[in-house]
């Protein structure tokens, strides 16, 4: 096998003809591969790894996705500039009040930004003996124009997957790049929510260490952080047939910071899932991602680790949520972030 990039077309519906049918697969010449569609948020659909002679499916793809093209089911949704809910849609941001499309919870709040729901501009792809990559662009005015209004400034996020193999693990790197075209001071929080596979009777384990949760009222923010209870606390493995949540963990324990091999940058490790017999995926987080919404789909077939620089709301709450990691990227300059997916 070798490394490679390439492009293929997805069985979509005849309902979906507005969409682009074009995914493109990386392959890192060693079994593992990924699987990105630019047309729905430049979503995640798949990462496959080798085990034991087949391939292993990490990534939880909606049954329904390529008949109703719902980017937020399934892969890996990247949620920005806003993460989670704005409550009621409404924030004032410089003395200005915005109204979003209220998208979410029966038309009561604007819901996983405007990134998610549109398509991407891919920029680059490529491969080389280390690994094969793929970089995408929103940019707000352009992919998501009725939205423009909505948003102080103009915004971009460019995106870059980069799969590779390293040191008998498959590493699914997620380098993040936001900058405000326009030369405006830049308002945004970044997250992904993706949903990691948990198959049938796997015996799956979880393990999200954190000391707190935000207290939750029809899924905002109360602004009090509380210590974890049981049903909460997953600083230790626990099985996945145990866990039913759907919180915003906060006050992330100071684990000592590594690289993982692709990179220099300090990242920690904000997360588990052991599957029995096959290996472990870890989810690793620079600096920048601060809170941990954990979450059990109804479907019981996945769950997700997500990482967020901030809380849901963050800039409906006092200060616009500078204290709670709310970005206020100044003209002219960019902002960088990495996640890093490992198994092995």
């Amino acid at each position: 096998m070798s490394v490679k990039v390439t492009r293929n077309k997805a069985p979509l519906s005849p309902s979906l003809n507005g969409l682009s049918g074009h995914i493109w697969v990386l392959d890192d010449g060693k079994g593992a591969t990924a699987t990105i569609w630019p047309e729905i948020g430049f979503n995640l659909i798949s990462w496959t790894v080798p085990v034991a002679g087949t391939s292993f499916e990490l990534i939880h793809q909606d049954p329904h996705l390529f008949e109703d093209g719902k980017p937020t089911r399934s892969g890996n949704p990247v949620l920005f500039p806003f993460p989670n809910r704005i409550v009621g849609g409404k924030y004032t941001w410089d003395g200005k009040t915005y109204q979003l499309a209220r998208t979410g919870d029966q038309g009561t709040t604007a819901i996983h930004g405007f990134a998610c729901r549109t398509g991407w501009k891919v920029l680059e792809t490529g491969a080389d003996e280390a690994g094969a990559w793929i970089t995408g662009e929103f940019l707000l005015s352009r992919d998501a124009p009725a939205d423009r209004d909505h948003w102080p400034t103009e915004a971009r996020l460019r995106l870059t997957y980069r799969l590779q193999s390293h040191h008998g693990k498959s590493h699914l790197r997620l380098e993040a790049v936001v900058d405000s075209p326009g030369g405006d001071s830049l308002p945004f929080g970044l997250g992904y929510h993706p949903y990691f596979a948990i198959p049938k009777d796997s015996g799956a384990e979880l393990k999200v260490p954190a000391n707190a949760f935000w207290e939750l009222e029809a899924c905002i923010p109360t602004g009090r952080r509380l210590p974890l209870d049981a049903g909460r606390d997953l600083s230790q493995f626990r099985s996945f047939d145990s866990v039913y949540v759907d919180d915003v963990l906060g006050e992330l324990p100071e684990a000592t910071p590594t690289t993982t091999g692709l990179g220099q940058e300090s990242l920690h490790l904000r997360g588990e899932i052991r599957y029995p017999q096959k290996g472990i995926l870890g989810i690793w987080c620079d600096r920048h991602f601060r809170e941990i919404v954990v979450f059990t789909p109804p479907s019981r077939d996945a769950f997700c680790i997500e990482p967020y620089t901030c809380p849901t709301n963050a800039i409906n709450m006092p200060h616009f949520g500078a204290n709670e990691g709310w970005i206020q990227l100044p003209p002219n300059q960019i902002w960088t972030a990495i996640n890093e997916w490992t198994f092995g």
